[in-house]
């Protein structure tokens, strides 16, 4: 065992110790970790959103959506986003200073603690070998689940193309606020990855364990799975609305020229209501002379591309 995973499970294993669970010493008595990873564009801050507004009667059941160390940028929809931070650059004192946070807020009747990020998914290729070691140390010392949820690889792959032009421009990605034609992208190996479903869920199983990953297919309504797989699913309730809308073509166009230009972070952030505005205006405008002006932006032979590069999970 490396210093950053000794490290990591000694300071983790102490801290459980002092549970009445007796978390890291008994495989029946771990307390069970669900790490929803996404992926990208399948209702995930929907899914936050609900277990946000739910934490009161999770807790009553006996699971935990734990707070944040720091305060979250959405705070409407906290994300765990802390999880893939520390691990994409190795970070192993914060990543320790977060699972204490989480520790802290255990009680003795908490069985099940639930973290969420799409980011988990979105760069699952870019953790070093030394990071996935330390989410093996994780499976020592809790009963990792992780559920993740696939959408029909087409579809997918242009919704996130879509939310990678709209990301600010990142030094170190190839993709986020990139003045690039779909197709042009989808060239890139860093965005055609995401398409390995297979790939992801084999790695994730070699990490955490046989039977540790759940794949779901996503309909529509990840919101309604969500509290059904939790036993929060009641008769009355209604679909749940989506919290992101996609961009349509109008809005693409617009974001492609505003890549063009080195625009900082927070400068984009201050864009993106308006170009929201823009869309929603726009999306009255979808069919000029009898044509879908919002139609995919994929051809045949750009969707026969996609097919060849996707791997489905195998059942």
């Amino acid at each position: 065992m490396d210093v950053s995973k000794e490290y990591f499970h000694t300071q983790i294993s102490a801290q459980l110790a002092l549970l009445d669970h007796g978390s890291a010493q008994n495989d029946i008595d771990k307390i069970k970790l669900i790490i929803h990873a996404g992926t990208p564009k399948t209702g995930t801050t929907s899914i936050q959103t609900y277990l946000s507004k739910k934490q009161r009667k999770l807790r009553g059941k006996g699971v935990l959506y734990p707070h944040n160390l720091e305060a979250s940028n959405n705070p409407g929809a906290p994300a765990h986003q802390w999880f893939e931070k520390n691990l994409v650059t190795t970070h192993v004192d914060n990543f320790v200073a977060n699972f204490t946070n989480l520790i802290s807020q255990i009680k003795e009747d908490t069985h099940t603690i639930i973290l969420s990020s799409e980011g988990i998914y979105n760069y699952w290729w870019d953790f070093p070998d030394a990071s996935k070691d330390l989410l093996g140390e994780l499976a020592k010392l809790f009963d990792v689940k992780l559920w993740v949820w696939f959408r029909e690889p087409v579809a997918f792959i242009e919704s996130y193309y879509k939310q990678c032009i709209r990301n600010p421009q990142v030094a170190s990605n190839p993709c986020y606020g990139q003045d690039l034609s779909f197709a042009d992208m989808l060239e890139v190996e860093w965005f055609n990855k995401h398409l390995d479903y297979q790939g992801f869920v084999s790695e994730c199983t070699a990490v955490f364990g046989q039977s540790s990953v759940s794949v779901f297919e996503y309909n529509g309504d990840v919101v309604q799975q969500v509290s059904q797989l939790l036993g929060l699913a009641t008769a009355h309730d209604n679909p749940t609305p989506r919290q992101n809308n996609s961009l349509n073509n109008a809005s693409v166009s617009l974001l492609r020229a505003i890549n063009r230009y080195d625009v900082k972070a927070k400068d984009k952030e201050r864009l993106m209501p308006y170009l929201k505005e823009i869309n929603n205006i726009m999306d009255a405008y979808a069919n000029v002379d009898g044509k879908d002006v919002n139609s995919s932006l994929i051809d045949e032979v750009t969707k026969k591309r996609i097919m060849a590069l996707a791997t489905l999970v195998n059942d």
